[in-house]
């Protein structure tokens, strides 16, 4: 969805414990239904936002629909 550009900075956050889906640390396998509420901490910046729909394989433009933010 674009929150985090990269898959291997994504996987990298969540081994280091930055990413937490319904307020439990995420590995990088970690499924996302519509409705979770994803947070991500880049440094002392914590987004949160909740997924709205799931898509397989999107563009740039789709991407943004796929979560709304909650709080940054």
């Amino acid at each position: 969805s674009r929150i985090i550009k990269r898959r291997t900075v994504a996987k990298i956050a969540c081994e280091s414990g930055r990413v937490k889906v319904n307020s439990q640390i995420a590995k990088a396998g970690t499924e996302v239904n519509i409705g979770d509420i994803v947070e991500v901490s880049f440094g002392d910046k914590v987004i949160k936002v909740e997924v709205l729909e799931l898509i397989e394989n999107t563009n740039k433009a789709n991407a943004e629909n796929m979560f709304r933010l909650i709080e940054e």
